[in-house]
Parts: structure tokens; sequence; C-alpha cells
């Protein structure tokens, strides 16, 4: 197929765009496992959702747990419930809103933030040994598409 041709649809279906579609798929099946996997080895109790809060907080420091539910788009309840899951397992600090008693401020503690950095230097090194044989064309092309498709409505 030419670079300047758009797919063919046969019956309302491109065989170019359903194999986008399967790669696509594996690959959010994939990045899953990984999900579930990097939780359980930061604690065997860890859920992933857990660990997405952890990674919120490991971008933005210390959050006030409303704010992580709406980066998450979740209820505050949620994020309430992974505090004290994510406190027992001493990867979370809390501290008193000064404002408002009821609310909470979440901070990594240092056993997160050194869990965290271990778990991230694990999926560099993935990501380097997966893409090692690729050239800097193919990588530089790789990284046009993935942003196209990024900032697509």
């Amino acid at each position: 197929m030419s670079d300047t041709v758009a797919p063919t649809f046969v019956d309302g279906e491109s065989p170019e765009l359903a194999r986008v579609e399967a790669q696509m798929a594996l690959l959010a099946s994939g990045i899953r496992a990984s999900t579930r996997s990097t939780a359980a080895s930061i604690d065997p109790a860890l859920e992933p959702f857990g660990l997405a809060v952890l990674r919120v907080l490991a971008r933005r420091g210390e959050t006030h747990a409303g704010v992580v539910a709406e980066v998450l788009a979740v209820d505050r309840s949620m994020i309430s419930r992974q505090a004290r899951l994510l406190c027992g397992l001493d990867l979370v600090g809390t501290r008193v809103d000064p404002l408002d008693g009821r609310a909470r401020f979440l901070a990594l503690t240092p056993l997160a933030e050194a869990k965290l950095a271990k778990v991230r230097r694990e999926r560099t090194a993935l990501v380097h040994r997966r893409l090692s044989t690729w050239t800097t064309a193919e990588l530089d092309q790789f990284a046009v598409l993935l942003e196209r498709l990024n900032e697509a409505d």
C-alpha cells in the first residue's frame, strides 16, 4: 500500500485498520499485565489502582486527596480507601489539611519512592531491550506515529 493512499474499506472494514486494532489490543493487554506485575513487585497486596495513586504522587509530590481523585477521575471515597491501604503498606503518609480537618494530603514514603525508582529502572531497561535492534529512523518514526495517535481527538 502506498504511503499516500487511504486504507481500503470492504463492508465497513479495512484490513490495515483491523491489523492496527489487533496490535493495539495486544499492547493494551500487555500493559495491563505489566501494571499488575509491577504492583505485585512493590507489594503483593498492592492493587493496580493503588499503583496509579502512587504514580500520581510520584509526579506531583504531596497532593490533596481530592486532587488525586480528580486526576484519576474517580470518587474521593476510592482515594480514601486506597490511602488507608497504602498507609497500611507504609507506601503513603498522610497529613491533615489545616483548612479542612476532614481532608488529607497524601505523600509517598521513602519506601515507596525507592520501590517506584526500582520499577522505573526495570521498565526502562525492558523498553531499551525491546527496541535495541531498531534503527534511529525506526525509533523516530515510531515516536512520531505515537505522538500523532495520542494527539488525535
